[in-house]
């Protein structure tokens, strides 16, 4: 075999045509092995001897892609120094583009003997572990562009590519739960029709599922183990796991592209998956653990902020260039449209504290092309000050946690919830302009992937995760959810028509709060994981959408709310659950009509926060926001603060929006009132004097059906209107 020098950069395997340049970085080896791995079993070992700047390179030709290869790293395994390599452990590439195969959780993995974590394993871990593939880079994009929404046109729809996808049944069989699944016409059908602008998936990068799970018969269904920055995970392709998984991958993107859908991708660069110092050895560990991970005062041990067991260490220039290159690749190479990133406290912890001025911002600050997508930040990680909701720099925009509890605490009937519901409800400006913000910094949500569905939301007031194994200990006890009078599923047609009723509220509320909406895959459709509030673990049915039948326009076919034993023949017949699908039709159709509601009218995605005056050059002598009780008087400082405030007035003015169009041009919208009854009972709502005369219900969560048919509420100035207890009436008046 030919072994030529080759070059230093790009680190990883880069396929040029004739053959493949491999470069790896570590500081600490005394010598590097490239293994190229046959199907027969056989590996053929080639020493990377060039060595520049600590990085081994060497250029094979005739090298092609679908080639599987890992390294062996020769050095010193002295865990007390910080050092654990081990050329017994065949390493990933932390460069690899596609990854084949999967774990079987061998003692081989392992650095040390079970039972025995001071010990030495010399077992040959190749067998048992994944390897990275050589891909080719040529795709044919065509005209793919990239649809670049600005934020206040913006609706987020966080999706996991399997969950999504797996139950569609109008999607072959041999295509569900995968890449090519999110390409489909179905299911871009119904995200276009919904009016999702980007969809957020779910971790993509190539993950290991943990052997503790493996043992338990579960999965780590989320994906927040990542071993892998540059390859999609491989489960997730249906075309093969020899790098055609970089193709189906960039095929779904160009299809959401070719639809007007971005993609944004659930990143995890605050840790591996090694774990801590009892976990596997993979890559990073063996390749030069001390650059990677920050370690503790005794090197044999790991810092971690996370929850995970290990966090990198973001005051090394190399990790901080392996996220920045992983970050550029996607973008640039996979096309996708920006990044939410996990627990990204922990990535702004250059030393201890939590520092907006580390070194991780300033790169993504200064660099060209990661600066120029979507950047979300998930505010905190499980540290020491590791709550940063409001504190991320201007260029960031974040998961506003605190948007999600205080509306959670509203409409569950909470004391003192007024006041900051406010602020919520008109973008956070508490949070995001004190330094130069706005209210699109603030990504609102009321449920996500983590937590209650929306459904459940409303059903259950304690989790109900004993299918995880932990004896229900594990997942957030304090969820601000209420379930209206019956823990979980009831026939009590009281309960039912409270619980469709109070999801109308968090849907209506945050289609028109100020900010950038996010909706969590299957909550239009009312989705349920019985109670379980952390399904992490659980890759199954309890945790994949279920369609709902078809209905008028005949969208879909099974249910959010049906269980795994009422999906037979029978269940079609079945008149209860014939009722359940129609209901769960009637909800879609309610969240499709407030997200092109929101989409229609740009008086509800504000670019500026809202003055509370009048404005000079918008011809409008009314201020652009005004604030009512439900007896139609302006709201003293005293209505704020009262602890039993649970109804409120707000008037939007789309006369007075000052943010000019893409042209400079004046933007004028229908004005509307917003009213809130967060009582438990029935309340009169008097329509406020001098703003506005005539007006017309637009939604109703209460009737959404009068609505719906058009025969909603027509209200003039000083009309008194009842509105039940926990619902909402939105007025509109043109302008």
């Amino acid at each position: 075999m030919q072994v030529w020098p080759g070059q230093m950069y790009p680190l990883g395997a880069t396929y040029d045509g004739a053959g493949t340049n491999f470069a790896v970085y570590s500081e600490t080896a005394e010598r590097i092995e490239l293994s190229l791995l046959h199907d027969d079993g056989s590996e053929t070992a080639v020493e990377l001897r060039e060595t520049d700047a600590f990085v081994r390179h060497a250029y094979l030709p005739g090298i092609m892609p679908g080639q599987r290869y890992g390294f062996r790293v020769h050095g010193p395994y002295k865990p007390e120094r910080g050092a654990r390599h081990n050329s017994a452990k065949l390493l990933l590439d932390p460069y690899a583009k596609a990854v084949s195969g999967s774990i079987d959780w061998d003692e081989a993995v392992y650095g040390y003997h079970f039972g025995k974590p001071d010990s030495r394993n010399d077992l040959d871990s190749a067998p048992h572990t994944m390897t990275s593939v050589v891909i080719n880079p040529y795709f044919d994009w065509g005209d793919d562009r990239p649809p670049r929404t600005d934020y206040h046109e913006t609706v987020l729809y966080e999706a996991h590519v399997k969950g999504l996808t797996m139950l569609h049944p109008d999607l072959p069989d041999d295509l569900r739960g995968s890449y090519a699944a999110l390409a489909h016409p179905a299911v871009i059908e119904h995200l276009t029709k919904l009016g999702v602008t980007a969809l957020e998936l779910m971790p993509v990068h190539q993950f290991v599922h943990d052997h503790r799970l493996v043992d338990a018969q579960l999965a780590n269904y989320w994906g927040y183990n990542t071993i892998g920055f540059f390859a999609p995970h491989n489960a997730y392709a249906s075309w093969g796991d020899r790098g055609q998984q970089v193709l189906e991958f960039k095929s779904a993107v160009r299809a959401l592209h070719e639809a007007g859908i971005e993609v944004i991708l659930d990143v995890v660069y605050n840790h591996t998956a090694e774990g801590n110092h009892l976990g596997p050895t993979l890559s990073f560990r063996g390749l030069d653990n001390a650059s990677y991970y920050r370690l503790a005062d005794d090197p044999r041990y790991y810092m971690d902020t996370t929850g995970t067991g290990n966090s990198l260490l973001m005051r090394s220039p190399h990790v901080l260039q392996l996220i920045m290159d992983s970050l550029r690749y996607w973008v640039t190479e996979m096309r996708v449209d920006g990044f939410r990133f996990d627990l990204a406290a922990t990535l702004a912890r250059q030393f201890h504290e939590v520092d907006r001025l580390s070194s991780f911002f300033d790169l993504v600050q200064q660099d060209p092309v990661v600066s120029q997508v979507k950047l979300i930040a998930e505010p905190w990680d499980v540290g020491e000050g590791g709550y940063q909701v409001g504190n991320f720099p201007p260029l960031w925009t974040e998961w506003n946690g605190k948007f999600r509890d205080t509306v959670r605490d509203l409409w569950r009937g909470e004391p003192r919830a007024l006041a900051e519901f406010g602020s919520r409800l008109t973008g956070s400006s508490d949070l995001y302009q004190g330094d130069g913000r706005r209210p699109l910094a603030s990504i609102n949500f009321v449920t996500c992937h983590d937590g209650f569905t929306l459904r459940d939301l409303v059903s259950y007031d304690g989790k109900h995760n004993e299918a995880n194994g932990e004896d229900n200990k594990d997942g957030e006890s304090f969820n601000r959810s209420w379930n209206c009078g019956a823990e979980g599923p009831t026939d009590d047609p009281a309960v039912q028509e409270l619980r469709a009723r109070q999801m109308r509220n968090f849907i209506a509320t945050l289609m028109l709060s100020q900010g950038v909406p996010m909706l969590s895959h299957g909550d239009e459709f009312g989705r349920t994981q019985r109670g379980n509030n952390n399904a992490y673990c659980q890759d199954n049915e309890l945790t994949w959408v279920r369609w709902p039948g078809p209905g008028p326009d005949g969208d879909g076919t099974g249910t959010g709310t049906e269980t795994a034993e009422e999906t037979g023949d029978e269940a079609e017949e079945d008149p209860e659950l014939a009722a359940v699908r129609e209901e769960d039709q009637e909800f879609l159709a309610f969240v499709r009509q407030m997200v092109w509601l929101r989409r229609d009218h740009p008086v509800f995605r504000r670019r500026r926060f809202f003055h509370g005056r009048p404005m000079e050059g918008t011809h409008d002598e009314l201020s652009d926001i005004a604030w009512f009780t439900a007896e139609g008087e302006e709201m003293r400082q005293r209505d704020w603060q009262a602890a039993h405030a649970k109804s409120l007035t707000v008037f939007l003015n789309g006369s007075a929006i000052t943010e000019p169009g893409p042209r400079g041009e004046r933007i004028t919208d229908d004005s509307f009132l917003l009213m809130f009854n967060a009582h438990e009972d029935e309340r009169e709502f008097t329509v406020p004097v001098d703003h506005g005369r005539q007006w017309q219900a637009v939604v109703d969560t209460a009737h959404p059906e009068a609505v719906a048919d058009g025969g909603g509420v027509k209200a003039q100035a000083g009309d008194r209107l009842p509105l039940p207890g926990r619902s909402m009436l939105v007025l509109q008046r043109p302008a």
